[in-house]
């Protein structure tokens, strides 16, 4: 197959029953989460919706689709968190444009690209203020904050007793929540 247009991948991608990225006019399947990406995935969306209740902020989990801009990267983050208006790329409301927060869980498969060329994609997003990666594997979850200079700073929290500040949008996350019972399963 030769390359797609963003159209077609769109169009595509809304009739297919498996999702795909898409960037540079190829299209990337992407396989199914195991039962830990899933799960952490879960955890971290419902502490999310609780603390954003009631607040002019919205978080999905993993079916809503990120277009990066400039760059035409369309990708499924793990949780993505939009704060004021929210903007689509079309009348289906399928492609948010502009997330305030992207969290992704980290695989051994996707963890490069994650940290480097995919984070490179995000930090394309205007709106983008905060990057987090889980790591599925151990209790740690990095949080990159965009800095007035444009540049980002890193968080780390490590440990069961850590608690993890999502500062773009004044929530938090206690990793004893967030693991718990999921490291058990791996």
């Amino acid at each position: 197959m030769g390359f797609l247009t963003e159209a077609e991948y769109l169009a595509r991608e809304r009739q297919a029953e498996h999702k795909s990225e898409y960037f540079g006019g190829e299209i990337f399947a992407m396989f199914g989460a195991r039962r830990t990406h899933v799960r952490l995935t879960g955890r971290i969306w419902r502490r999310l919706l609780e603390q954003l209740d009631g607040r002019d902020c919205e978080a999905y989990a993993a079916d809503l689709r990120v277009r990066t801009g400039s760059t035409g990267l369309y990708t499924y983050p793990g949780v993505v968190v939009v704060c004021g208006e929210q903007k689509f790329l079309d009348k289906e409301l399928d492609t948010l444009l502009n997330p305030t927060l992207v969290l992704e869980i980290l695989s051994p498969s996707t963890e490069a690209y994650d940290r480097g060329r995919k984070f490179e994609q995000y930090r394309g997003i205007e709106s983008l203020r905060e990057y987090v990666l889980v790591d599925q594997q151990s209790p740690s979850i990095e949080c990159f904050l965009l800095q007035p200079d444009g540049g980002w700073l890193l968080h780390a929290h490590t440990g069961l007793d850590a608690v993890a500040r999502l500062e773009s949008i004044d929530c938090q996350l206690a990793l004893r929540d967030v693991y718990d019972g999921v490291l058990a399963a791996i």
